[in-house]
């Protein structure tokens, strides 16, 4: 009997074209480029840069960008994110119809949590299959990917249609609480197009150094300046530009990443077909989490005290129009430390004002004056503290360590944690003293946090990331 029931799995567009289609063959190729590639050089990586052409031009820079991934960690999800070669659409469309179908078997598509994305973010993501269906990008990549973690993990295919910075700006923030080590990302670019050897060179490190920074402004204005040097036959100076610009949206200002260049060379270098008239450049990139030291961050009574009398004097300072000099040469170590923190006004022990961030990208002196000052001015429940309201003021600072991405409700640990509640454009915090001045359950802390500072449902929690971290309090 003919089986009429229509495949949704996703059909190779490119195997016997840019990699080969027989299975054995395939397992060869690959076997030879990751001999030869650049060893592990980073730890903890959470997401990769990795070219997209054929395998004789860029498998070597490929295979050096997938052997820095940490191939023993069972990964929950793999984001795969590549820029449209064939249609043009102001969204992200996330392959959730069926699986990746290739010569060595099936890639497992985690279809349920690309249905969630394009549900809950329709004005971002689309289930679009035809942006997919000849799309090379991220078919590439598969077979690294396997090659490199063989079996255990789900993968999340997404092509980017946009060349709007704003879109991709909100695609990050929807796919920023996910780069954690739960997951890995791999982003498929290649670079300059078509320049003469030498000139690819050049521009391509300037990309490359854009990248670096960890900047997606720096990248954007880099590329303009590439593209107004009028370099002969240059017609992009990286063809996956929306996709990494999303992978910086998602680190920016995130001092616990860093990248690290790993391999370059252009499609002049390969063997027998380089030709350095015009040639197409590879850079493979590593985005790893920083080593720190695992050490509890304390700080002394006198530090406590030198804190509270920053933040005095900085109240006093915004609220007196009064000049105040803070002499920083004499400040210690600890107090330059770049901390997350928030600054607690009172009034006659009713809440007057409160306002910090939870990532410290400010030297630990410099958070307690902005959040002071913020806390005094910018907390939308209040009014702004007046001059003659100063005497009544009682200041309390909480010092923030980092966060720690939690599964299960029972790891928070009542007074002791706060809750940070991140839902795609929705996040709200709690300190850790704010369940003891409640008296609130768990359940209680949790959905207050949720409804009323994240602006979700009350259980809105149990779908969301959910962060702990501890607090150093004083008033």
């Amino acid at each position: 009997m003919e089986n009429t029931s229509k495949s949704t799995d996703r059909q190779p567009a490119v195997a016997g074209k840019f990699y080969p289609a027989n299975p054995d063959k395939l397992q060869q190729e690959l076997t030879s480029l990751f001999a030869a590639a650049i060893p592990k050089q980073c730890n903890q990586v959470r997401a990769i840069i990795s070219p997209h052409a054929g395998y004789i031009y860029s498998g070597g820079v490929a295979a050096s960008a997938f052997n820095q991934i940490d191939a023993e960690i069972n990964y929950k999800r793999v984001f795969l994110i590549g820029s449209s070669h064939c249609i043009s659409f102001d969204k992200a469309a996330v392959y959730c119809d069926g699986d990746f179908v290739m010569p060595y078997g099936k890639e497992k598509v985690d279809t349920a949590f690309g249905k969630m994305l394009v549900e809950r973010f329709p004005d971002i993501f689309t289930a679009n299959p035809a942006a997919h269906q000849e799309e090379h990008s991220l078919e590439v990549q598969l077979p690294f990917l396997h090659f490199t973690l063989k079996t255990g993990y789900s993968i999340v295919p997404i092509v980017i249609g946009t060349s709007n910075p704003e879109v991709c700006r909100r695609i990050a923030s929807v796919l920023k609480p996910y780069l954690d080590p739960e997951n890995l990302f791999i982003i498929s670019t290649d670079f300059s197009h078509y320049p003469e050897y030498s000139d690819a060179r050049k521009v391509d490190d300037a990309t490359k150094e854009a990248i670096l920074a960890n900047d997606p402004n720096v990248l954007l204005t880099t590329l303009s300046v590439n593209e107004k040097k009028h370099i002969p036959h240059l017609v992009t100076s990286l063809c996956g530009w929306t996709s990494v610009l999303t992978l910086l949206y998602m680190t920016l200002h995130n001092e616990s990443m860093n990248y690290r260049a790993i391999e370059y060379c252009n499609s002049g270098d390969t063997k027998y077909y380089g030709d350095h008239d015009r040639v197409v450049g590879y850079w493979s990139i590593a985005l790893s989490e920083k080593q720190t030291a695992k050490v509890d961050f304390e700080l002394t009574e006198k530090e406590k005290e030198t804190l509270l009398d920053i933040a005095r004097n900085t109240l006093e300072e915004h609220c007196l129009h009064k000049k105040y000099t803070l002499d920083v040469d004499n400040l210690s170590s600890t107090l330059k430390t770049k901390c997350g923190a928030f600054v607690t006004l009172h009034k006659n022990g009713k809440l007057r004002g409160c306002i910090g961030r939870l990532i410290g990208n400010l030297p630990l002196y410099k958070m307690v004056q902005e959040m002071t000052v913020s806390a005094a001015s910018h907390d939308s429940r209040f009014l702004p503290v007046r001059q003659e309201e100063l005497t009544e003021i009682d200041i309390e600072i909480s010092v923030l360590s980092p966060m720690k991405k939690i599964d299960d409700m029972e790891e928070i640990e009542l007074g002791k944690h706060g809750i940070f509640i991140e839902d795609g454009y929705h996040s709200g915090v709690f300190l850790p003293q704010v369940a003891t001045e409640t008296g609130w359950s768990k359940e209680e802390f949790l959905g207050h946090c949720a409804r009323d500072k994240a602006g979700l449902d009350w259980d809105g929690w149990e779908t969301a990331n959910l962060y702990i971290f501890t607090a150093i309090v004083f008033s």
